[in-house]
């Protein structure tokens, strides 16, 4: 008796609460006290969780310094990759690179953090050009490809023009041939009429 006592005021505090509380759509009861499958209890909708920041930031560790929560250098230079600080840092700073990351939106620090890696890299590797260096290699690779490009059309153009050539010449000689082969046909039906009038001739006159 305790215990349906019990569930019934559980039940009750439950329908109490759905009307004073806007999160709770309805609750229903079955005959054995429990609650319905009906009783649906609204949730708001489920945001991406955040992403996972490994701490210290591989640029706390190499600065020697103590990684904040909110370190704005922590979700580009995570402690699995200290070379990727290490070659950003040589050639930009530490301070530069905070800097830069504070002035741009959220959304664009991580092309703006590839894109430094990439630039100190290449200034790594060709300390007088850099990235004109490479810039440069890549107009001049697209200059040769589009002089191959234009060459090849025009012998693309050059065999099209000799293919059309040939073509005409061919159609020329088999309209000559059939020409020919007329004239001789109609040279062979006339010599065998002029037998055929011989013959019957000699027929009269024998």
């Amino acid at each position: 008796m305790e215990c349906s006592d019990n569930k019934t005021t559980t039940i009750s505090s439950l329908i109490a609460s759905s009307k004073n509380s806007p999160n709770i759509v309805s609750a229903t009861t079955t005959s054995s006290g429990l609650l319905s499958p009906k009783s649906i209890l609204s949730a708001p909708p489920f945001s991406p969780p955040p992403p996972v920041i490994l701490t210290p930031c591989a640029a706390c560790k190499i600065l020697r310094r103590r990684c904040v929560d909110k370190c704005v250098l922590a979700p580009y230079f995570p402690p699995t990759d200290p070379l990727k600080f290490t070659i950003a840092h040589r050639v930009f700073g530490a301070s530069n690179i905070i800097k830069m990351l504070q002035e741009l939106p959220e959304e664009q620090r991580a092309d703006a953090v590839n894109s430094m890696v990439y630039e100190a890299n290449a200034r790594i590797r060709d300390p007088v050009y850099g990235c004109a260096g490479v810039i440069c290699q890549l107009q001049k690779q697209i200059s040769e490809l589009q002089a191959e490009f234009a060459k090849s059309q025009a012998e693309i153009l050059n065999l099209k023009c000799q293919n059309s050539n040939l073509l005409a010449l061919v159609c020329m000689e088999v309209s000559e041939f059939q020409e020919i082969s007329s004239n001789e046909y109609g040279n062979t039906s006339l010599f065998l009429e002029d037998n055929s009038v011989y013959a019957a001739w000699e027929t009269l006159w024998t």
